[in-house]
């Protein structure tokens, strides 16, 4: 199988503290790998990487095979969807503006056109949404907006810093379901940062746990679960399971 991102001995740091401490991971093409770990762990810094938004001070980044070193961050960001944490969406911009604006951006024919079916794909179609302000949605409602206009364009791989972090229970799942139902149509990678294992035994086909700037293990949940590589992913699984919401197959 094709490797649609790889991270090859990343190092990064903010003043003198590292964040990145020889990082190396690869992204299969059409699967979705979530990164876990705690606050400071370094899974932001190694998410923006891959979009140019972080500079790493050493190591390779490559997105299809070809090293992105001194491709311009705009272009780069254009090949790649994003879904930030708070959404991002602009306040006085229309829900379907907003989900246009990337198929804008990089000349597509139609972006109106593009952003209706991107908004009809994760359940809030244009008819009824689309000429809302973002004020006028729930948190929910504003997240699917987000990842429409990371789908918009069509791009082969999106990348999603927390976006479910800040949703209630109720809301969460909603979206989440969303989620699940636009990559089974679309299926294109994707590469997930969240704190919660739960969530990521749910979402992802694997998981790359972090803790202080270095990668303890890559697996599948099945995987991490019959042999945790270090004691920090043994406690990790441990308090997961004792959360109120329990790990997918247990």
């Amino acid at each position: 199988m094709t490797v649609a991102l790889e991270a090859e001995a990343l190092h990064h740091a903010y003043g003198i503290t590292p964040t990145l401490r020889g990082v190396s991971l690869q992204v299969r093409t059409g699967s979705l790998l979530a990164i876990v770990g705690e606050s400071g762990s370094g899974k932001t810094t190694l998410l923006r990487c891959f979009n140019g938004l972080v500079q790493p001070t050493a190591g390779a980044v490559r997105v299809d095979g070809v090293d992105v070193r001194g491709t311009p961050g705009d272009a780069l960001r254009r090949r790649l969807g994003f879904v930030p944490q708070t959404g991002g969406l602009l306040p006085h911009w229309s829900v379907l503006r907003n989900a246009a604006l990337v198929p804008r951006l990089i000349g597509h024919a139609d972006p109106e056109r593009a952003a209706a079916e991107a908004l009809t794909l994760v359940g809030m179609p244009p008819a009824e949404f689309g000429a809302r302000l973002p004020h006028e949605l729930s948190g929910g409602q504003r997240q699917r907006v987000a990842l429409a206009r990371a789908l918009a364009a069509r791009q082969d791989i999106v990348l999603l810093d927390e976006p479910f972090g800040a949703l209630d229970a109720l809301s969460r799942a909603v979206v989440h379901e969303a989620f699940e139902h636009v990559r089974a149509e679309l299926r294109f990678t994707a590469v997930l940062v969240t704190h919660d294992l739960a969530e990521a035994a749910r979402l992802a086909d694997e998981i790359a746990v972090m803790r202080s700037g270095v990668v303890e293990q890559i697996g599948t949940l099945a995987t991490l679960q019959a042999a945790p590589a270090t004691a920090y992913v043994e406690e990790l699984l441990l308090r997961a399971t004792a959360a109120a919401r329990p790990l997918v197959g247990q």
